[in-house]
């Protein structure tokens, strides 16, 4: 334990007689409060160790709640337990679909109201990171999630406009063959996220806005410290103060709570696999974002997603929701990514049956990435105070399942209001986003449709 971590556990455990430091936090021999009561000295370094937000993760939630914060004039610390920008968990990559089809009419007025934040912070950093597209879902026409998804837009007057297999071959170069008794739902909110880079655009945000942000630095413990506020102990002997605490976790968070002994958290990691094809040679240009070429989903068994082509000149991202459970710090890299594995079959009988006039899929996939999900048994959002010892001075912002990213900003905006103000002012609903949801039934919200959301 450093110096710097020495002293502020004194002054924490003077300041606040009844505070509970213990496990971790209670490791530091007497001796060694001793020797920092004689050096004397430690009041200034304690407080740089004093914040009024602790944020715990930096992927893309954790970045925008410090970002949030931060703006607020708030003093923010942003903790990652690996590199910052790593590609071990949600938030890197290539590309992310943006869109505002959602079965569930709760998620596209988080979609509009993120997409207005998008934009807010590109014009801060002087640069852009999400390429607006149209967006095209297609599905038989019976399909229940995507009959949900059309109502939805529509109840938030987002115009969703339905065309059957003909009109849509006349669309997008006729890149899009549907099968008899499909339709396909048209919609302009659409586009796609860079994730690094928009990852690395919000940490320099919070950064300018007087955000420290501390990477390899897991965090083994957190505790209350008396008072309302809380102590947060890292791997590398660090002790420090929070006023508040977010958690963004990701795909860690449940073994996060475990340890600190907060309650359960329904969230299963996934490994999934991100794959890309070859365009066929007539159809470079046509397929690409700069040409208008939509992000797109297929509703149904399985649910399929993709991207233009934008970020591998040729290639187009095509894969499958979904993944396979996994422990995120023994993951087996190459799952399903090998030939015959379940989402590259999928993947190219989808192809071969819906887009193989443009895309080449007997060789497989050009390239593959992967990722992870952090799934919800329902796969709604967890967005709540952690409730028990901690009450309301943590937050948690968790089980994104695959679909999260798009909503980023406004999620991050959430949590950063709650944390500070005690609740979100930004207008949403947030009654689906509760822990207690799984209280009361393990498998969360109920819904008359499948759940599938596209990354």
């Amino acid at each position: 334990m450093n110096r710097s971590s020495l002293y502020f556990l004194y002054n924490l455990r003077s300041t606040y007689p009844s505070a509970k430091v213990s496990g971790a936090l209670e490791s530091t021999r007497k001796s060694e409060r001793k020797s920092m009561e004689l050096a004397g000295g430690g009041k200034e370094e304690t407080q740089q160790q004093r914040f009024d937000v602790v944020v715990v993760g930096a992927g893309i939630m954790g970045s925008c709640a410090a970002y949030a914060a931060a703006k607020r004039g708030r003093r923010v610390l942003l903790l990652e337990q690996f590199d910052l920008l790593h590609h071990l968990g949600s938030s890197h990559g290539e590309s992310r679909t943006f869109r505002a089809t959602y079965p569930e009419p709760y998620y596209p007025p988080l979609v509009v109201e993120s997409l207005r934040l998008w934009r807010e912070a590109e014009s801060e950093a002087g640069y852009s990171v999400l390429t607006a597209t149209p967006h095209f879902d297609v599905g038989p026409a019976g399909d229940s999630s995507l009959q949900a998804a059309v109502a939805s837009c529509r109840l938030h007057g987002i115009d969703a406009r339905v065309v059957g297999p003909d009109a849509a071959a006349e669309l997008f170069s006729g890149a899009f063959t549907l099968p008899p008794g499909w339709i396909g739902v048209v919609t302009d909110v659409g586009g796609v996220i860079k994730p690094t880079k928009a990852l690395a655009m919000f940490q320099s945000l919070a950064a300018r806005h007087g955000a420290v942000l501390r990477d390899r630095a897991e965090v083994t413990q957190i505790e209350r410290a008396g008072d309302g506020g809380v102590a947060v102990a890292t791997a590398d002997g660090r002790i420090v103060f929070g006023r508040k605490c977010i958690i963004t976790a990701g795909a860690w968070v449940k073994k996060l709570a475990d340890k600190i002994g907060a309650a359960s958290l329904p969230i299963q990691p996934l490994h999934t696999t991100i794959l890309y094809w070859k365009i066929r040679e007539n159809y470079l240009k046509s397929l690409s974002a700069a040409a208008g070429f939509p992000t797109f989903a297929s509703y149904g068994e399985p649910y399929i997603y993709g991207t233009p082509s934008l970020e591998f000149p040729g290639l187009i991202k095509i894969a499958m929701h979904g993944g396979s459970p996994c422990d995120p710090d023994r993951r087996s890299w190459a799952a399903g990514t090998g030939p015959g594995g379940a989402a590259v079959e999928a993947v190219r009988a989808w192809i071969g049956r819906v887009m193989g006039g443009h895309v080449e899929s007997a060789d497989g996939p050009a390239m593959s990435q992967a990722c992870m999900y952090a799934m919800s048994p329902d796969e709604d959002f967890v967005v709540d105070f952690l409730g028990g010892e901690f009450g309301d001075d943590v937050v948690v912002g968790a089980g994104f399942s695959g679909h999260g990213f798009k909503m980023g900003p406004v999620i991050g905006k959430i949590l950063a209001e709650m944390a500070v103000d005690g609740a979100a002012a930004t207008a949403a609903e947030l009654a689906q986003f509760q822990i207690v949801r799984f209280q009361k039934d393990p498998k969360g919200n109920r819904k008359e449709f499948a759940e599938q959301n596209a990354r």
